[in-house]
């Protein structure tokens, strides 16, 4: 574990890991009355992203702007509430900004939040060649239907696709490459009762939509 100093008396340093020092800042913020920090939390699905495992999920330069000028991600709905497809569509309430102190000190925090049992390592850097991407991305929008749900980008890099569903438009900046595999894998090993389809990937495919849906950047990210 990574340590800082916090303070120095009568000659003395004093250490404080950060974790210890940074979670105070989701009780300030009443951040836990939206989101998990354990999966014990609660036996209902939480309305926001659980974050017990943000570490593995989450690129932390995304989390650092994101905690300081929040963007919407799920544009409506909540997929995990069982009436989702009954009620009407409606828009997701704005995330409060964090100063950047304590933007940087929230995404330290939130990198910590790691599954114990998720294996790192299974998708590599090299990218998807260009034949091999169109057909992946024939896969991720018809074989799979995944922009029924989630937007993707189009040939002029603008959104397009579902809104139900969390925008995967900037997804090679905000998701973490292990985390994508593993979602696509066992969904149900993250939200029990999510609304994610299983598709039995092998382990080969579920790489290349990986590294197909991390390829997905727009904005100023770009």
């Amino acid at each position: 574990m990574r340590f800082i100093p916090f303070a120095m008396s009568l000659g003395f340093l004093i250490w404080v890991s950060p974790v210890q020092a940074d979670s105070t800042l989701t009780e300030k913020h009443g951040c836990s009355s939206c989101h998990r920090f354990s999966a014990e939390a609660s036996k209902e699905p939480a309305k926001t992203p659980d974050l017990f495992y943000a570490g593995n999920k989450f690129q932390k330069p995304w989390l650092e702007k994101f905690l300081q000028s929040p963007v919407v991600v799920r544009k409506v709905g909540t997929s995990t509430d069982p009436d989702f497809l009954k009620q009407p569509l409606t828009s997701t309430p704005p995330h409060p900004s964090l100063t950047e102190k304590e933007a940087l000190a929230m995404a330290d925090y939130l990198m910590s939040l790691t599954l114990p049992d998720l294996s790192q390592g299974t998708v590599d850097d090299v990218p998807l060649t260009k034949g091999t991407r169109v057909r992946v991305k024939i896969l991720f929008e018809r074989n799979y239907g995944c922009i029924a749900c989630h937007e993707g980008i189009n040939l002029a890099g603008q959104a397009r696709g579902g809104i139900s569903g969390p925008s995967l438009a900037n997804a090679g900046n905000r998701l973490a490459a292990d985390w994508v595999f593993h979602w696509l894998k066992t969904p149900k090993k993250f939200i029990a009762k999510g609304r994610m389809p299983y598709f039995n990937l092998d382990d080969e495919s579920a790489v290349k939509l990986t590294k197909y849906i991390l390829s997905l950047k727009v904005g100023d990210w770009k």
